[in-house]
Formats: structure tokens, sequence, C-alpha cells
């Protein structure tokens, strides 16, 4: 078809392919409705849980139109997220492949620009804001705004938002590795180079202190498997800072809380807990000396032991002690 305007050949827009959605979770949240509700035509939406017993698998999942339930079954030698993702994969009929998580609001464009995103520059991640629910998870708030920081800029992906394609990865490979590890957002960031869509979501942490003590310790270790040198020289550049700051406490607080303010203006974040970047810096060594020196942690009511990067010992099953 030629355009009467340049008397050049028009270009024929072309269908975007359709989108395979994996969305772990053992409940029915709010999260499993809003994506639903974006699906197109050709779009299927994979909710995979681990049992046929869980809450998910009674409620409305199964009805609803595009959504389909999957059971991955019991983790062994990875995680419980890992082992869904990796049957959710095997389960998608599509090759365009969305990974998605429950616990964050989906605005009704989320899908729709995802996958423009892809069409624009290939495989796309979302960044978290990760916003805190009890008095530890507040105070972690300035430090994981590093990740946000990461993602943003596409040098590391988000499992809560990303995009790729089937022929953007050796698929054997990623399935491979995510049996036999903990961190899935990690493992596919090994696999596939992503580029930072730049806009953030907020995620909700923690709840207990010790729901963000177990969160932080998986992070910990999480950047110790994937990316040592870059984690080492971190925790050194970290360890200076927060000692500098705490023998100088007054430049330490107007330094340190500049420098998040600016960070969290950068990216969007307007929080109060920029206020609490003095402590989050002085208290960092520590939390990461305490991240690393924890020999187990529990992740969605399982606990793990993680030795290296593909050895992963599942200490106990979901809802046991």
């Amino acid at each position: 078809m030629t355009d009467p305007s340049t008397g050049r050949e028009a270009s024929v827009p072309t269908e975007s392919p359709p989108v395979s959605v994996l969305l772990p979770t053992v409940t029915w949240t709010d999260a499993c409705r809003e994506v639903c509700e974006q699906l197109g035509p050709r779009d299927e939406l994979l909710i995979v849980c681990d049992s046929p017993d869980d809450p998910v698998a009674d409620s409305a999942a199964a009805r609803l139109d595009g959504a389909r339930l999957v059971v991955a079954g019991e983790p062994v030698g990875c995680s419980g997220k890992c082992n869904a993702i990796a049957t959710g994969m095997e389960a998608a009929t599509n090759d365009r492949i969305v990974w998605t998580d429950d616990d964050f609001h989906h605005p009704p464009d989320w899908l729709e620009q995802l996958t423009a995103d892809y069409e624009r520059q290939g495989p796309t991640t979302e960044a978290p804001v990760f916003v805190g629910r009890d008095p530890l998870a507040y105070l972690l708030e300035p430090s994981y705004a590093t990740s946000t920081a990461l993602a943003a800029a596409g040098h590391m992906a988000w499992g809560g938002a990303v995009v790729f394609d089937r022929a953007d990865v050796d698929e054997g490979a990623l399935l491979h590795d995510l049996r036999r590890t903990v961190n899935d957002d990690g493992t596919l960031g090994e696999h596939v180079d992503f580029t930072g869509a730049g806009r953030t979501r907020p995620v909700e942490i923690g709840g207990t202190i010790r729901e963000t003590l177990e969160r932080h310790t998986r992070f910990m270790q999480a950047s110790l498997r994937h990316g040592r040198a870059a984690w080492g020289l971190l925790a050194v550049v970290s360890t200076l800072i927060g000692v500098a700051a705490l023998l100088n406490p007054l430049v330490g607080f107007v330094a340190t809380t500049l420098g998040y303010a600016a960070m969290y203006a950068a990216l969007g974040i307007r929080r109060w807990t920029v206020l609490l970047a003095y402590p989050a810096t002085v208290l960092g060594p520590v939390l990461i000396a305490y991240g690393l020196a924890r020999r187990t942690f529990v992740w969605g009511g399982r606990r793990y032991r993680w030795r290296s990067m593909f050895d992963v010992e599942v200490i106990t099953s979901r809802g046991r002690p």
C-alpha cells in the first residue's frame, strides 16, 4: 500500500503476538483479577500454585476467561517461586512471556505498556519501590532504593514485571538453572539482558520485624550469589561510608540524607523514609553481616539453606514448622 502524502510504501502495522503471563501465588489476590481483566483475546494468565489444596485452586481463578490454573508441586532443590516459574514456562502456550507477582497493584494499562515496551526495545523490566510495613522495613527503604535504581537502569531484572520472548533465551538452560537455585529474577538476569521501562511499582514488604529479617537475609544472599565482585565492592564501600558517618554524625546525616533525597527524586519516590538515610547507612554494615551470617531463611512458608548458587536445601515444606 502506498502512502499518498509521501509516495512511499506505507508500513502496515502488525498485531502484537499473544502473551502468556505467569503469576505464582497460593491465594487469590487483587493482582489475579487485575491482570486477567487486561488479557487480550489470545493472551493467557497462568496462575501457578504449589498444590491442588491451595486456596487459589478453589477460587474463581480457574473460572475466569483467559486464566488457567497450573499446579507446580513441592520444590526439590530450589525455591517454591523458581519451581512455580519453571513449571509455568513449560505450561505456557505463547512465545511472548511476562512474569509478575501477586503483591502489588497492576493498573489497567500495565500489560499493554509492557508489551509495547518489548516491541520498542526488547526484553524489559519495571522496577520495584519497596514500601515498609514495620519499623525495620521502614529503616531499610533507603537501602533498597539502590535495587530500584539498578532495575530502573536495566542492570537487574525484577520478576514482578518482566517481558521477554522465548527466542531471547536458551529456555532449556534457564529452566535447568531455575530448578536448582533460589532467586528467580536474578537467574533470569543471568540469561537475558533487560532494558529498564522507566516505571516503578510500589511493593509493600514486611509486616513484622521477623518477616523483614527473613527477606533481608534472602536479599543479601541473592546479591552475593548473583554478583559476588560487585557485591563485595558495595559491601566495602557501604562499610566505609557507615563508619565515616558514625564518626562524623552531623556531616554524615546531611550527606546521606541529601544523597538519598537525590536518588529518591530521580526515581520519583516520595517517601518520608528518606529521613532514615543516616541510621540506615550507619547500621548498613551490621545488617549486611547479619544477612550473610544466617545459615537459613524463610520464604513463602518454607525454610531454605542456600549454600551456593546451585546448592539449595528445602529444610521445611510450606505450612510445616
